[in-house]
């Protein structure tokens, strides 16, 4: 008889050896490595029947894999396009960041274009997520809902229903008793979806899995999980603001450099198509301290303010603190306004901020930034249709960045009249007729400009 021997296989990557060790030899994670489970045989795996033959690549028809509009083109931006049939996204985020709350209304939408959706709840009880539904107006005949944390039960509504969306809130929730270990383990977790992804690839079922996240962001569980499915899906959104970012992490069908922009109300979550004004403050009148500059979020352009104060400092060593900024990026900039600008910044606090909860830490920043605190030093207001575009390196020349005319059109769409940026930037002549602007070599020359409005 063939002898037997005892596999070993690392929770996070799927390594495998054929004795224990304390360290995964593939991604050096400590205390994932355990036993595979039943013993195999050591002879070699020999050829079996094949589900279709192979053919040329240029004879494999794609019909059945175009992407369906989900019904709402925030989420179908980020996606590439749509939903496409037999995919399988999975959903990640911050307890109550408002991801049940999205799937809801994405299978309320996808049930009124008169296809079938199912909605499996192992956090809730059914009544409960009628009582959601109600409230965001997402009850639809066509819309299933069942309230599951038993694999083979799911399966069971999958043949019964027959939907053509899935989707399963969460995925650590379901355990199937054939396994061995609780739901949420890792052991569960890839049976689970391996399972639920088995079956939506071979019945052309899109599935949607909500996963949890650990303390540091990432998705709980094995990492072997985000390799399964075709999408990563990040739903971001601080508790203190209303705003709710959604944005790819991984996407076999289109980018990952896209964004979907959402706001949370008392009756639901809806789409915010222009979320350029949130993160721009309204003023009776300029005053000091404030630069408006364009950030890119993904492959999206938008308007955000920066803020700078300053104060007499009270102690030998003068506070330096920022809110939604690279705080290394600020202690560089302040620098260099003191080197290249003749600020005095040694015995002064200074306080610097992005309005709306807006996260800049691109180098694009930089330049907002220098002109806002100068502004706020000489007490001087900038012009108020300005908008200032651009990295300051350590020697105080400005540097160009990417996507600077896409930039710039979106702030001559808003309203923006006059524009700061680097002298090297090229292609300007495509928004020459839409802003005056300013092309600077130096910090100096930026500060020159901002103080003239030319």
């Amino acid at each position: 008889m063939a002898k037997t021997k005892t596999a070993y296989v690392c929770a996070e990557c799927g390594w495998t050896t054929g004795k224990w060790v304390g360290r995964c030899g593939e991604c050096q994670a400590w205390g994932t490595v355990d036993v595979a489970g039943a013993s195999a045989r050591s002879a070699r795996t020999s050829a079996a029947p094949v589900s279709s033959p192979a053919v040329p690549i240029s004879e494999v028809g794609v019909e059945s894999a175009s992407a369906t509009g989900s019904g709402i083109p925030e989420l179908d931006r980020v996606l590439g396009g749509g939903v496409v049939p037999g995919a399988v996204m999975l959903l990640a985020g911050e307890p109550g960041v408002g991801k049940s709350t999205l799937l809801l209304e994405v299978a309320a939408r996808w049930a009124r274009a008169g296809r079938r959706t199912l909605y499996v709840s192992g956090e809730e009880s059914a009544a409960q997520v009628r009582l959601r539904a109600e409230r965001t107006g997402a009850v639809h005949d066509e819309l299933y809902l069942a309230a599951e944390t038993d694999l083979g039960a799911l399966l069971t509504h999958i043949d019964q229903v027959k939907p053509s969306l899935l989707i399963v809130d969460s995925v650590q929730t379901i355990g199937s008793s054939d396994i061995e270990g609780v739901p949420g383990g890792v052991t569960q977790v890839r049976e689970v979806a391996s399972t639920v992804i088995g079956r939506a690839k071979s019945e052309s079922i899109a599935t949607l899995l909500v996963g949890h996240v650990t303390k540091d962001g990432s998705v709980a569980g094995p990492r072997v999980l985000e390799h399964l499915v075709d999408v990563v899906l990040q739903f971001e959104g601080d508790r203190t603001s209303r705003l709710r970012l959604l944005r790819a992490v991984k996407n076999r069908f289109g980018p990952v450099d896209e964004i979907g922009c959402f706001d949370l109300v008392d009756h639901g979550i809806v789409e915010v198509p222009d979320p350029t004004g949130l993160f721009v403050s309204r003023h009776e009148r300029p005053v000091p301290g404030t630069c408006v500059t364009v950030t890119m979020e993904g492959r999206r352009p938008l308007l955000a303010e920066v803020q700078a104060l300053t104060v007499a400092a009270t102690t030998p060593s003068p506070r330096r603190t920022s809110s939604g900024l690279d705080s290394s990026r600020i202690a560089m900039v302040l620098a260099v306004l003191t080197k290249h600008a003749n600020l005095k910044l040694g015995e002064v606090d200074v306080y610097t901020a992005s309005v709306g909860g807006a996260r800049l830490h691109e180098p694009a920043v930089d330049l907002a930034t220098a002109l806002a605190t100068y502004s706020a030093v000489a007490d001087t207001p900038l012009p108020p249709q300005l908008v200032a575009i651009g990295e300051v390196g350590l020697a105080g020349e400005v540097r160009a960045v990417n996507n600077t005319i896409a930039r710039l059109r979106e702030a001559a769409r808003i309203g923006f009249t006059h524009a700061i940026v680097p002298e090297n930037t090229d292609g300007l002549d495509a928004v020459a007729g839409q802003l005056a602007i300013a092309r600077v070599p130096h910090i100096s020359a930026a500060i020159a400009a901002a103080r003239t409005g030319n």
